[in-house]
């Protein structure tokens, strides 16, 4: 049992938590809570730390799960020093990152894709792959200056879909989006002055969406590469939706879309 929080492991997750340099270095990232840690893929848990308390309460399958991979019991207080959160559940798991590259991506049959430019708030990000997946969202390729994807508040909020949504980061983001298009996929640019409401344009064929940084917007480069540009109508005096949010709207008609050509 680690009862220190001065033990080198616990300051090591105490880094991995906090900074994103040291998750890129070590291809490692954190997940905290029961039901984080029981869609955890076991292939990728490096390992596991709990208190006495939480594996007294748990489920039969948590524990037969946690005696399956290393594992550590720490005291309650060292939990406490380790947890991101308020109220710990008491159990987080080290795993290793999957990578994915946009190959992998374009491969996809008919794909539906988030194309993200300097999205900055990490619960935008989570909520971004948590609602996609809901709509079948089959990948998201982002630029380096994006929310790291394994941020503890944008791990939180995809309530598990980072465990299954493909993720690409990219040097050069326009270049993807050139490499998108030659691959078939039809790109819409989310923007408020665009010419089509969004549930006009169709997106029967592979589509990507292009969502840009919550204050600025897209780019004029990005602008420039998409096929066409559709906008989200607003009543009342409301401008604009966050990016999340519009992210929804946009994959669930792109969802809706689809199947209703399929029931037809």
């Amino acid at each position: 049992m680690i009862t220190s929080t001065a033990n080198r492991r616990v300051r090591e997750i105490q880094n991995l938590l906090q900074k994103a340099a040291r998750r890129r270095e070590l291809g490692l990232f954190v997940v905290e809570g029961v039901r984080m840690f029981s869609e955890a893929p076991e292939k990728r848990i490096r390992e596991v730390f709990y208190t006495e308390a939480f594996l007294l309460r748990s489920s039969a399958e948590i524990r037969e799960k946690i005696l399956r991979l290393p594992h550590e019991e720490v005291s309650a207080e060292v939990f406490s020093a380790l947890s991101a959160t308020k109220t710990p559940q008491g159990i987080l798991a080290v795993l290793e990152r999957e990578t994915h590259s946009l190959p992998e991506l374009l491969a996809q049959r008919n794909g539906a894709f988030l194309v993200l430019e300097t999205i900055q708030d990490p619960g935008n990000l989570g909520t971004m792959l948590r609602a996609g997946e809901g709509a079948g969202l089959t990948g998201i390729l982002a630029d380096r200056n994006t929310a790291d994807l394994f941020n503890p508040k944008v791990v939180r909020s995809t309530m598990g879909s980072i465990f299954r949504v493909p993720f690409v980061e990219t040097e050069d983001l326009p270049g993807s989006v050139r490499a998108m298009k030659e691959a078939g996929i039809r790109v819409f640019a989310a923007d408020l002055d665009g010419r089509e409401d969004y549930d006009r344009a169709s997106y029967l064929s592979p589509s990507a969406f292009l969502i840009g940084n919550e204050a600025r917007g897209l780019s004029d480069e990005l602008l420039r590469l998409a096929d066409e540009r559709v906008r989200i109508p607003m009543l009342g005096r409301t401008e604009s939706l966050n990016a999340a949010v519009a992210s929804a709207v946009l994959l669930y008609e792109l969802a809706r879309q689809r199947r209703r050509a399929g029931e037809g």
